[in-house]
């Protein structure tokens, strides 16, 4: 008997896949562990999730799991890819065929309401750039960019159920609730990889107004400050300069360039330039200074923020957070174009400012 090597395309594989599972699901019934092996399904990879890690694939898959379940289904080989176990860290190809068993939703797990989803009003975002690889908006202050934390419907959700044609939507970075401006989306997972890589590298430039309170001097000044985070004993997380070299905590290295814009008595108007991206790092360096931003609920001169909330007729008035991401410099990830993104000031801010002149 002569032996030859059988070559089969990925859809003559996937189609055997499917055949021998459905005989499989006739014999076996239900599976253990809350899988009912009737309906496995397979999935062929597209350039979507290509390059994707396989954790991740699925949790954008089954958002109402814990995580801990999905990493235990990856563990005992119940998804596998082309026919074989994978690790977690295992990164998608193109033309994959992943194997995926149904995935009970946890009991205590609770989804966003399908008719909260329908009821939400659509917001219409200001866009600065878009093509087919990216969006790039200019995020309004109150909005958070993510659903999380009693905030059910952020930009990204809002975005997807305004385009649910689009079959890949994620944000690059983010924004704090409070802060507007220039806002990263990628429309492609090979736009959402590269500009990450940029990012990490160096390679972007970020630019923030900010309105502190105090009188600054210094035409251009460095900021390099150790940062740690800790937990208030109510619960919330905050970010501080570390001066304790004994510290516990993971200490992260910090630097800001600021520059003079303007300045009165009373108030300054700087920008901001982030060298790094630490959390709250511009509110921190700031407060730690001793020029806090206006408005800052967290970090800021509480009793100037609620004297400048309340309406006067001797002093403009301004309700929120006075720190907007102005503008950001990247490379386009797919046509190698150099991008300068800009937000003008919101209406609000600008008119703060202009009430100072």
């Amino acid at each position: 008997m002569i032996k030859e090597d059988i070559k089969i395309t990925s859809s003559q594989f996937r189609s055997i896949i499917d055949k021998v599972s459905a005989i499989s699901n006739k014999i076996s019934g239900i599976g253990k562990s809350g899988f009912s092996r009737a309906s496995v399904t397979h999935e062929q990879i597209t350039e979507t999730s290509d390059g994707q890690r396989i954790d991740n694939f699925l949790f954008k898959r089954f958002r109402a799991v814990p995580k801990g379940h999905i990493y235990q289904v990856l563990r005992s080989g119940q998804v596998r890819v082309n026919g074989g176990r994978v690790k977690a860290s295992y990164h998608l190809q193109l033309d994959d065929i992943v194997r995926i068993p149904p995935i009970k939703k946890s009991e205590n797990t609770a989804s966003t309401p399908v008719s909260t989803v329908r009821n939400v009003k659509p917001y219409v975002f200001s866009v600065i750039f878009e093509d087919d690889a990216l969006l790039i908006i200019d995020k309004p202050a109150g909005l958070a960019v993510h659903g999380g934390s009693g905030v059910s419907f952020g930009v990204i959700e809002q975005l997807r159920h305004q385009h649910p044609n689009w079959k890949f939507l994620e944000l690059v970075h983010r924004l704090d609730r409070e802060t507007s401006g220039v806002l990263l989306l990628a429309k492609k997972r090979a736009a959402l990889v590269d500009l990450h890589r940029q990012i990490r590298e160096g390679r972007t430039n970020k630019y923030y107004s900010v309105l502190v309170k105090g009188k600054w001097n210094n035409m251009v000044q460095h900021v390099k400050l150790p940062l740690v985070k800790y937990v208030t004993t109510s619960g919330e997380r905050r970010v501080a300069v570390s001066n304790d070299k004994q510290q516990t905590n993971k200490v992260m290295s910090s630097h800001t360039i600021f520059r003079l814009q303007k300045a009165w008595d009373n108030f300054s108007l700087l920008q901001a330039e982030l060298k790094t991206g630490r959390t709250h790092q511009i509110r921190v360096h700031l407060a730690h200074l001793g020029f806090p931003i206006i408005g800052d609920d967290k970090y800021g001169d509480f009793k100037l923020n609620k004297r400048l909330a309340a309406k006067s007729n001797s002093q403009p008035s301004l309700s929120r957070m006075f720190l907007h991401a102005s503008k950001m410099q990247i490379t386009h990830p797919l046509s190698g174009q150099c991008l300068q993104l800009e937000a003008p000031l919101s209406e609000d801010l600008q008119k703060f400012v202009t009430a100072l002149a």
